[in-house]
């Protein structure tokens, strides 16, 4: 349910783009922030969440999550103008980074073998096509019949009776002791990010060579190398530098990235396509999305049984190709492409975006030690939302001060940048799982045995040490998992993936 609700408000807003132009007066740059500010948000308070979840109670957190989200969701339907939106979608993704720190640890714990665990990351990535159906499609209908606040509405009543719902079938859990809040580490990850999608999307209207944008490049640059630095001399990092060592964590990360960038890039470009540029109605435009969206559906499935079988190579290799040629039709797009042409191109990548999810959450989980896969899983979830941000940003940026006649002329070039993203994805998904790559995760595990048995050596008691390799970071969906140890209530979330399955409470 929790994925179900930030999934679909994460693309319901797309669909409403042209009526939040019209109702608010908004630029592009407008409509850029008012889908990056709850992106980047939720990415860059993905991994605290977790570790907030276990200090505090995960019901509590959960509960405050659904709280925020739904008051951000209320003010957002009341915004009378694009600053005011963004700040409450930021507000409402405050919320959203909060409500789904246990769902990935439920599966790493139940779903012990690895092909099992595989499957249902499969069935997990399916719902995050539902999700994506269900938002162009409810947010078309809510914006034709209705105006573009009601796609806000919709998120009240079920976010007050997710409320109830976990008040009345969740039991409370906590970690026995919690990882230490990072607050350098938390702080770099935003400015970094929200820098880097400033200086992206405010380029064209100040000019790449202006002070302000090479001043938020530097400030960017600067951000990345210190957060290397500093994370990798604490003591509780909230990023775990030394998992990029492993090769096909690496690969996962940056997939993700790539993947979630071409997303949310095809999302933002095809509204403004359809709508703008073709004059198709919000319903009409989400209507046709939909074939897409069955083929995520479906093919989520069939990647996680593929990975439990074959291993990530396959489906990621897939994933890229079928991307690849559906871009690579969408950079020959005009404004008179015909819909068959056009539901080609959908249906091709959709079965690239349900190949490529399944790969990156088992990757990223299953190619570190057990101990630490609620820490790897949020991270591989920070890099999926970092990607959508990046993808709006550049994207949109490519295509500004087109007019909207010229609008499929215009975004040639962003197709032509997304499709080689698809090539990446080839190349990198080949190259990660090699037996060479794979060689390096069996090294990081090492290292990372040997780092705990070096903490050790710290003065700190050996229950908090044992808790530093426990209690790693919880992340988000769709794909992020907790890792650290319940001593609350026995039939809360299991929290260790390094343990067997455990008696598992309602979760939400």
């Amino acid at each position: 349910m929790s994925l179900l609700i930030v999934g679909t408000d994460a693309t319901i807003v797309n669909v409403a783009l042209p009526a939040i132009k019209r109702g608010l007066n908004a630029s592009l740059s407008g409509q850029q922030w008012s889908v990056d500010a709850y992106t980047l948000v939720i990415g860059s308070f993905l991994m605290a969440s977790g570790s907030t979840a276990d200090r505090f109670g995960r019901r509590r957190v959960f509960q405050v999550g659904l709280t925020l989200f739904t008051l951000g969701s209320l003010l957002c339907s009341l915004a009378w103008n694009v600053p005011a939106l963004i700040a409450f979608r930021c507000l409402q993704a405050l919320g959203g980074s909060m409500l789904n720190p246990v769902a990935l640890s439920i599966i790493t714990n139940i779903f012990t073998e690895p092909r099992a665990r595989a499957r249902a990351m499969g069935i997990w990535g399916a719902v995050f096509g539902i999700s994506l159906a269900l938002g162009p499609v409810v947010g078309g209908l809510l914006v034709t019949d209705l105006s573009w606040r009601a796609i806000f509405w919709i998120n009240i009543p079920i976010g007050v009776a997710a409320i109830i719902l976990t008040q009345l079938f969740v039991p409370e859990s906590k970690s026995g002791t919690a990882r230490r809040f990072d607050p350098w580490g938390q702080a770099l990850v935003v400015v970094l990010l929200a820098s880097l999608t400033y200086g992206v999307i405010e380029g064209p209207s100040h000019g790449w060579g202006s002070p302000l944008l090479i001043t938020m490049f530097a400030v960017a640059a600067a951000a990345a190398v210190s957060l290397g630095l500093v994370e990798s001399r604490r003591y509780q990092p909230l990023l775990e530098v030394r998992f990029f060592r492993s090769v096909p964590f690496s690969g996962a990360s940056v997939i993700a990235v790539l993947a979630f960038g071409i997303l949310s890039g095809f999302l933002f470009l095809n509204t403004l396509y359809l709508q703008d540029g073709r004059g198709y109605s919000a319903l009409h435009a989400g209507l046709l999305t939909l074939p897409m969206a069955a083929m995520i559906f479906f093919f989520a499935p069939v990647s996680g049984r593929l990975v439990g079988s074959k291993g990530p190579r396959l489906p990621l290799v897939l994933a890229g190709i079928a991307g690849t040629v559906s871009l690579g039709l969408l950079s020959q797009l005009s404004d008179t492409s015909s819909l068959g042409y056009l539901l080609v191109c959908y249906v091709l990548l959709g079965l690239s975006m349900g190949m490529v999810n399944a790969p990156i959450s088992n990757t990223a989980v299953s190619g570190m030690p057990n101990s630490q896969a609620g820490v790897a899983a949020s991270v591989a979830s920070a890099s999926r939302q970092t990607g959508s941000a990046l993808g709006v940003a550049i994207t949109g940026s490519i295509v500004a001060g087109a007019a909207y006649p010229e609008l499929a002329a215009a975004s040639h070039g962003a197709w032509v940048l997304l499709a080689a993203c698809s090539v990446a994805i080839i190349v990198i998904g080949y190259a990660s799982t090699s037996r060479r790559a794979v060689a390096t995760a069996e090294r990081a595990r090492g290292s990372d045995a040997r780092g705990s048995d070096a903490r050790g050596s710290d003065a700190r008691g050996s229950d908090a040490r044992g808790s530093d390799a426990r209690g790693m970071l919880n992340g988000n969906a769709p794909g992020a998992a907790p890792a650290s140890r319940d001593t609350g209530d026995p039939t809360g979330p299991a929290a260790s993936a390094g343990r067997g399955p455990e008696k598992e409470g309602a979760a939400p």
